[in-house]
């Protein structure tokens, strides 16, 4: 296994093994759950792309550059995966658009500005990306289609390497955080090459680590392939990568996914995980 299937699979077990049993109202579906979930990543010395199971490489690379582009139009996704329809209204957007919320929502661009301000002041402790808010997310504002899960993240440069620490309320281990792993890690990977820095350490925090009851026989079936042999992957991107994404280069998310394609030979697929909304 690599690096990362390792760490996964520790949080895997746990959840499976320790988690308390939640009934989602949302759902009607139960869950096993844990809360404060944190664990550690170093992606120069592994990419944490899971190789337990395939995970579709092209839609993560795909999300990344059109977050960047800061658009909640899906029409740029659409050309990769139509995963995101569910959440979208009938002319096509998604308010709660991670990118969009990064870059126009709040009256400020956010992610150029973190560029710019670690540019200015490399040893900034303030790098502070948003994507909740408060004004309209979550408790008794009226239910939407979508509130992110992924609800901040912190970028900061220590020792000429870019942190950056992702904070999730809510993440659905089996499907949703491979996914979210993998596309931070190449967000990261984009932000510290525009910075002319290397890659640090990866936080992930997550508020309420959870696994969905139907999903248990594929759990199981990860958990039994300790011997899975791979080698460990590495991101090697395109020069410009973060340029290209601001500019919603198509070709970019074909470079991408293949730069990974190269390198990945996930263990055989594992019953369909069915999602729930």
């Amino acid at each position: 296994m690599t690096l990362f299937d390792q760490t996964y699979c520790e949080a895997l077990r746990r959840i499976y093994h320790e988690g308390e049993d939640v009934f989602s109202q949302r759902t009607n579906i139960h869950t096993k759950a844990i809360p404060g979930l944190t664990y550690e990543l170093h992606p120069a010395k592994g990419f944490p792309l899971l190789t337990l199971r395939k995970i579709p490489v092209k839609l993560f690379c795909a999300e990344v550059v059109w977050m960047i582009t800061g658009s909640k139009h899906l029409g740029f996704l659409r050309q990769f995966t139509k995963v995101w329809d569910d959440f979208a209204e009938e002319d096509g957007t998604t308010e709660t658009a991670y990118g969009y919320r990064w870059r126009q929502h709040f009256g400020r661009d956010q992610l150029l500005d973190l560029i710019e301000h670690l540019r200015e002041e490399p040893s900034s402790r303030q790098g502070v990306v948003v994507m909740w808010d408060p004004a309209s997310d979550g408790l008794r504002a009226p239910k939407k289609k979508n509130v992110p899960c992924p609800f901040t993240w912190v970028a900061n440069i220590i020792g000429n390497k870019l942190n950056l620490h992702l904070i999730i309320r809510s993440n659905d281990f089996m499907l949703g955080n491979p996914h979210d792993t993998a596309g931070f890690a190449l967000l990261q990977a984009m932000i510290a090459q525009e910075l002319g820095v290397e890659v640090g350490q990866l936080t992930i925090s997550i508020s309420h680590a959870h696994i969905y009851s139907n999903h248990f026989e594929q759990v199981e079936e990860l958990l039994s392939r300790i011997n899975h042999q791979h080698a460990e992957i590495f991101c090697r991107l395109p020069e410009q990568s973060f340029k290209r994404s601001l500019a919603g280069d198509v070709s970019l998310v074909e470079e991408l996914a293949l730069m990974f394609a190269s390198q990945y030979q996930p263990a055989a697929p594992v019953k369909k995980l069915a999602i729930a909304v």
